[in-house]
């Protein structure tokens, strides 16, 4: 007979049998498809050695009006700004109090345990000494993860064996707490009290969750407005820097602070000692104190915005510097009616206002999950409506809490989790004007939402959506794939992103019997088609002001996707494994066994590394469709009369790229087929065109 080209629709479908789905693929793994043929994805590199604490749910990116490029990177337990492969801490703190004689050390050991009755804080947490002490052999200064250990009491590890032990040492210290951690992951928690009062069968505690950490953010001009959900909201300035400045403080009534940058009146500000030093008698180390009557970079301060101020009596010793940390917004100096706590939040770059939504209302403490707030146009400090600003607020009627918002091309689009609103500037006395554009949908979570070539798309709880000026479910030839194989409680955990080189949306989510992320859906919306496979990635970020799209890693740190061909994500390049295999494919319907003795492939291996790039090409044959494929149990090769039904295809020559194995001879026989090419080596990249089988009948059985 004569050659039969397998030339397969482009995408791969699960929602049919493998015979069912013939002139298709079924099965793979870090492939994508480039004008209907397949691929392998490009790797990944990790952008610097550096690491951070915690597993990473958010990034941002934005340039100063310095040029200096910035990633904000949200963790559980920090907040970062990215700058040159560098982690800045600029987490917010929460608290800070003065502390007597509250340590006690261990002979021999480097914990030390702490007693703070004020309490606020949880396992986990961040917690900063000022100044520097030294007891029985160890140096207390800086910052220490803290242990719960007793009520009211935590330890903390110094790193140094304490040569005696003792107890109510220390002297007087500022200590000064970060905001409270958060759950890496969705924690279940079922018991008394676990769920909503009321809830579930008397005496049978209802299930209820440990809400994962995820942050919100983005720039407001060069500066970044970010919180947690179910948090407060948080302001960094970027003029202000991310190294903490040095300043001097004369001693004066009122002193006046001399340091490095302008800082204007209001802004809250926290000092403190480098290891060794001694604050200015008047300034306590790590308590907020606000710029008053500034000039150039000279200002005095005061304990409130409007309070006295400060005098110094009796000069630093050593140098002392001014936290560089984001502080909340209501913190700062003028600052009105600024929500206290907000689910989700957003800057309209169009309009310039800064969005909350599920928030306090005025005058209240309590979260109404489904009211959006607004500061007045340009004014991020001021949240009170009235004639003369265009602050204000709408809540919204369909669904029982907002989950998510994109801004879009003219409009803000609001997710709740039954409903799609529209939000649109109409300007004073309404200002923003809400419109229904969706009805009965779902979203999995705040970051399963992205927006691409005018476009938006989201993971539903069943389905996939997307909203191009209407709402509609978008086809999925996966669907069952990915809803059958997924870990509903962790749906908080799916985010989702752009891939815009290749017109790919991403979703990463866990599988079903994972509580991290490890598997991905892409959409290619150019072509209409989708893909799966495998990979642990806990964040994703495609910006124009980046070379690459960047994404989150478990190993805690950021890695820079479609650069080079392998996984380099520890520093030590790694093959990456990539597959395809089609559904079955058959003669005459299968009516007749098909008898294979010849395979030309149709494989490039353009901008490979490898001196000598190969795949491995199957191909599997079955005797009918429930058979399975056939194997041969003392080799556990797949059956073939003679040779093995796989064979390497290699490039053998550098130019042109072209130029492969001609022609691979083998003897297989079935009523069905499936091929499959497959890499695993170091520095290859592939692309799979039509294969050619030479195959005849070969009886009915």
């Amino acid at each position: 007979m004569p050659l039969k080209k397998i030339a397969l629709k482009p995408g791969v479908n699960r929602e049919n049998t493998r015979y069912t789905n013939e002139g298709g693929w079924y099965d793979c793994d870090k492939i994508r498809f480039r004008q209907g043929t397949p691929e392998k994805i490009g790797g990944w590199q990790r952008i610097s050695s550096t690491t951070f604490l915690g597993i990473c749910r958010s990034l941002w990116n934005w340039v100063t009006l310095g040029s200096v490029n910035l990633i904000g990177v949200g963790t559980n337990l920090k907040f970062y700004l990215e700058s040159g492969g560098a982690y800045n801490d600029i987490t917010p703190y929460r608290d800070h109090v003065t502390l007597t004689n509250p340590f006690e050390t261990f002979s021999g050991s480097p914990i030390v345990e702490v007693t703070d009755a004020n309490g606020g804080y949880i396992d986990g947490d961040f917690v900063s000494f000022y100044p520097s002490v030294t007891v029985n052999g160890v140096t207390i200064y800086g910052q220490y993860e803290l242990t719960i250990s007793g009520t009211n009491k935590y330890t903390i590890d110094v790193g140094t064996n304490a040569s005696a032990s003792g107890s109510g040492v220390g002297g007087t210290v500022q200590a000064v707490y970060q905001i409270n951690v958060g759950p890496a992951f969705v924690v279940p928690l079922v018991g008394w009290g676990a769920g909503p009062w009321g809830s579930g069968t008397w005496g049978i505690g209802q299930p209820s969750t440990d809400a994962i950490r995820l942050w919100s953010q983005g720039n407001f001009g060069e500066d970044l407005i970010f919180g947690p959900r179910g948090g407060g909201i948080y302001y960094w300035d970027a003029s202000f820097g991310f190294s903490p400045n040095t300043f001097s403080a004369t001693v004066a009534n009122p002193t006046v602070i001399t340091t490095a940058a302008e800082y204007p009146e209001g802004t809250p500000l926290r000092f403190f000692p480098e290891s060794g030093a001694t604050m200015p008698a008047g300034i306590t180390a790590g308590q907020i104190y606000y710029v008053r009557n500034p000039s150039g970079t000279s200002f005095n301060i005061s304990a409130t915005p409007n309070g006295a101020l400060i005098q110094v009596t009796v000069a630093a010793v050593g140098t002392c510097r001014i936290s560089s940390n984001a502080y909340l917004l209501n913190d700062f100096g003028g600052a009105t009616d600024v929500p206290l706590e907000q689910n989700y939040l957003l800057i309209s770059d169009i309009n310039r206002f800064v969005f909350a939504f599920g928030c306090n209302d005025y005058g209240s403490a309590t979260v109404d999950p489904m009211l959006i707030r607004w500061c007045d146009q340009e004014d991020p400090y001021n949240w009170t409506p009235a004639s003369t600003n265009q602050a204000g607020f709408l809540r919204l009627s369909r669904g029982s809490e907002i989950i998510s918002a994109v801004q879009s091309r003219q409009e803000v689009l609001v997710w709740t989790d039954a409903a799609l609103y529209s939000l649109q500037y109409v300007g004073a006395p309404i200002v923003w004007g809400a419109q229904l554009v969706g009805d009965n949908i779902s979203i999995v979570g705040q970051n399963a939402v992205t927006f691409a070539n005018g476009v938006s798309y989201w993971m539903g709880k069943d389905k996939f959506y997307k909203y191009d000026g209407r709402t509609q479910a978008l086809r999925c030839d996966i669907r069952r794939y990915i809803f059958e194989d997924i870990n509903t409680a962790q749906y908080p955990q799916v985010f989702a992103g752009t891939s815009e080189g290749f017109h790919e949306i991403w979703w990463f989510y866990c599988s079903a019997n994972s509580t991290m992320i490890d598997r991905y859906a892409v959409y290619n919306y150019m072509e209409d088609i989708w893909y799966y496979g495998t990979m642990a990635r806990t964040a994703w970020l495609d910006s124009g002001l980046r070379n690459y799209p960047l994404a989150a890693t478990y190993a805690n740190n950021l890695v820079n996707h479609e650069e080079g061909l392998d996984d380099n994500l520890n520093g030590t390049p790694a093959a990456i494994t990539s597959y395809i295999t089609s559904s079955e494919f058959d003669l005459d319907d299968g009516h007749n066994f098909m008898f294979v003795w010849r395979v030309l492939p149709d494989i490039t291996f353009a901008n490979s590394t490898a001196t000598n790039p190969n795949v491995t090409m199957y191909l599997l044959p079955l005797k009918n469709s429930g058979s399975g494929y056939s194997v041969n149990t003392a080799t556990n090769a797949n059956h073939s009369v003679a040779n093995e039904s796989f064979a390497s295809v290699t490039r053998t020559a550098v130019l042109p790229v072209e130029q492969f194995t001609g022609q691979i001879f083998t003897r297989i026989r079935g009523r069905q087929m499936a091929m499959k090419v497959e890499s695993t080596d170091l520095g290859v990249t592939w692309q799979m065109g039509s294969a050619r089988i030479d195959m005849r009948a070969d009886g009915r059985r």
